[in-house]
C-alpha cells in the first residue's frame, strides 16, 4: 500500500484541477500542465481536495498509485511556485552564455556546446552560475541534468558544471618520485 497514494492532496484557491477522459490538467497563476493518466488509476476531484485510487488492485497499479499522486503534487507546486536549479561552473575559461531558449556552453571543448531548452523551460545566467526554471519539475531536472552531463566535475581539480551546493569528493592525484 503507497503511503503517498493514501494522503489526499490539498488544491489551493487559486488553482484548478480537471481530470477527464484519462488527461488530468492543473491550471495555475504560473501556467498549465497536464498529464496523461494511466488506465489504472482514478483521480477523483471534490472539495478543494484530490484522491488518487487505483481502479483495480493489481501489481502495476500498486506500483503508479503513489508515483501519480506526487506527479499530481508537483503538478500543483509548479503551477503556484514553479521549480528552480542552479549551476555552477568552475574552471579557467570556462563560461556560457543563455540567449533566449539556447545556452552556448564553453567548457574545455574545441567547439563551443549549444542546447536547447524544452518548451516551458527558461535558462538565464550570470558570470558563473546557470538558472533553470519552469513550471514542470521534470522538464527543469532533466534539463539541468542535460548541461550538467556535457562537462560534469573532474575529481582531481573540480573543473566542471555542478549544481550548487553539490560537494565533489577530491582525489590525491600524483606524488612526486623522492
Amino acid at each position: 500500500m503507497s503511503r503517498l497514494g493514501k494522503q489526499p492532496v490539498q488544491i489551493p484557491a487559486h488553482v484548478e484541477v480537471v481530470c477527464a477522459d484519462g488527461i488530468i490538467k492543473v491550471t495555475g497563476p504560473k501556467g498549465e500542465l497536464t498529464r496523461t493518466l494511466s488506465d489504472e488509476i482514478i483521480v477523483a476531484i471534490t472539495d478543494g481536495v484530490a484522491t488518487v485510487s487505483m481502479a483495480k488492485d493489481t501489481k502495476t497499479a500498486r506500483a503508479l498509485w503513489g508515483t501519480y499522486a506526487a506527479h499530481l503534487r508537483n503538478m500543483i507546486e509548479g503551477v503556484t511556485n514553479g521549480f528552480k536549479k542552479i549551476l555552477e561552473i568552475e574552471g579557467v575559461g570556462y563560461k556560457a552564455d543563455a540567449q533566449g531558449t539556447k545556452i552556448k556552453l564553453m567548457v574545455g571543448f574545441s567547439h563551443p556546446v549549444e542546447l536547447l531548452a524544452p518548451k516551458g523551460v527558461e535558462v538565464t545566467n550570470e558570470k558563473n552560475v546557470i538558472t533553470i526554471s519552469g513550471t514542470d519539475k521534470e522538464a527543469v531536472g532533466q534539463f539541468a541534468a542535460d548541461i550538467r552531463g556535457v562537462k560534469k566535475p573532474e575529481p582531481y581539480k573540480g573543473k566542471g558544471i555542478r549544481y550548487r551546493g553539490e560537494y565533489i569528493i577530491r582525489k590525491q592525484g600524483k606524488k612526486g618520485v623522492s
